[in-house]
């Protein structure tokens, strides 16, 4: 108990100093491994750190990062944004609920939670704040809607989650179609009935600006290649015809086949779209292998034993666990990175599943759910901070802080859903057997 107290104490302080989380998980494990089991555990911290980095589902993370990239870097995103405003025009709130459209398309290109909000910020936030909407209503659903990439597949996210919990990347995928479509739709709702009952927080455009019949259909011309391109790579995994990283190949030379045929496959923009994705892997994996490093610790020191104990001890059995689970993974989503949650958590969650005979992939989904709520929940979710970079001076933190909360318990409350009603979550992936 003393030592388990330690390590999840030491995790603790070192994060609240602003360090890196995967140096700091990685810089725990090699001193507390040292200290605790001497020099030579820390053979057992370079056998876990390249299973990690060989772990063949990981492939597709960069594939996936590279597709979104080229299409971030193709004009795509304003393409989109420019069709669904002509089809949401008319109606109070449109631009809002097109934003919401358009960052789950583009959460389905990219799986990762900044891609939306960046982009929606630059190519939306000028317009809706121009026709005079509520600047809370605005930066919270650029916000909220951004981090619909990570819970609708393709995600980063599962995959790293299927890596961890040695669950089928395909089925997770699946998992995630109906809770990302509900937040998506939900966002929608709560937009179309606030703008209902307040007109001025989100006026329609003015009917000059209203597109015809014919406009919106020639400007759907615009956006099928990337739906085609949406639904070949994830109808290739739910056929059972790819796995998850040939159908990350896939999409990545589908995109920059997209690319070449917008006439945008410029070197600029393939030199640009490369940069970011090696950056973007780059921080992924090292934050999974510093998540190995951990995880070889809290097992080896029985930590992960200890914990799962106290968790498996909790009143009310598989119910209490599993509220309690969840509650840890909604507070740590306010201060930390959902995949590092993902590290620190799934080694000692996993025995709790076991004990109580908890179906692992329901789970599995609700904690990405739940992990995908720490993206938009005060004062330190990831997107919160992405929109602050985007946003005119004039908006404050404590501007997107009130815009989000709406969003965040929109989003739990899908949460709660799931939690009552799993087939929600596992219908889809249950096809696939």
């Amino acid at each position: 108990m003393v030592t388990a107290s330690i390590i999840v104490g030491s995790l603790l302080i070192v994060l609240m100093t602003g360090m890196p989380v995967a140096f700091a998980l990685i810089g725990l494990s090699v001193i507390l491994l040292w200290q605790l089991l001497g020099p030579t555990a820390l053979f057992m911290l370079v056998s876990a750190s390249f299973n990690q980095a060989r772990t063949e589902v990981f492939i597709a993370i960069p594939l996936f990062v590279l597709m979104a990239s080229v299409l971030q870097f193709s004009g795509i995103a304003t393409s989109l944004y420019n069709t669904m405003r002509m089809w949401t025009g008319r109606l109070k709130g449109g631009l809002a609920i097109a934003t919401i459209i358009i960052s789950a398309i583009l959460g389905a290109l990219s799986g990762i939670g900044a891609t939306a909000t960046v982009t929606m910020g630059l190519i939306a936030l000028p317009e809706m704040l121009n026709k005079k909407y509520n600047k809370h209503l605005v930066v919270g659903a650029i916000t909220a809607g951004g981090a619909l990439g990570p819970l609708i597949p393709p995600s980063n996210l599962m995959i790293i989650v299927g890596g961890y919990a040695s669950l089928s990347v395909g089925k997770l995928f699946m998992g995630g179609v109906v809770p990302g479509v509900l937040c998506a739709v939900f966002y929608s709702l709560y937009i179309w009935v606030r703008c209902k009952t307040h007109p001025e927080d989100g006026p329609p455009l003015p009917e000059e600006e209203i597109a015809t019949l014919a406009e919106k259909l020639k400007a759907l011309r615009q956006v099928f290649l990337p739906f085609l391109l949406i639904l070949a790579v994830l109808g290739g995994i739910y056929g059972g015809i790819t796995t998850p990283t040939e159908a990350a190949g896939f999409g990545a030379i589908g995109a920059i086949i997209i690319a070449g045929i917008y006439r945008q496959l410029t070197f600029g923009n393939l030199y640009g779209a490369l940069k970011v994705s090696f950056k973007v892997t780059s921080m992924i994996m090292w934050l999974v292998i510093g998540g190995g490093c951990y995880s070889t610790l809290v097992t080896t020191t029985g930590t992960a034993a200890v914990v799962s104990g106290f968790l498996a001890d909790i009143p009310f059995g598989a119910p209490g666990a599993i509220t309690v689970m969840l509650l840890i993974v909604l507070v740590m989503g306010m201060f930390i990175d959902p995949v590092a949650i993902s590290m620190i958590c799934i080694p000692v969650f996993l025995p709790v599943l076991n004990t109580f005979s908890i179906d692992p992939l329901w789970f599995m989904l609700l904690f990405t759910l739940a992990t995908c709520i720490g993206y938009i929940t005060p004062p330190f979710g990831l997107n919160i901070f992405y929109m602050k970079g985007v946003v005119p001076n004039d908006i404050s933190l404590g501007d997107i802080y009130k815009g989000v909360i709406p969003y965040c318990w929109v989003k739990i409350a899908v949460l709660i859903l799931c939690v009552l009603f799993p087939s929600l979550l596992t219908f889809l992936p249950n096809l696939m057997d």
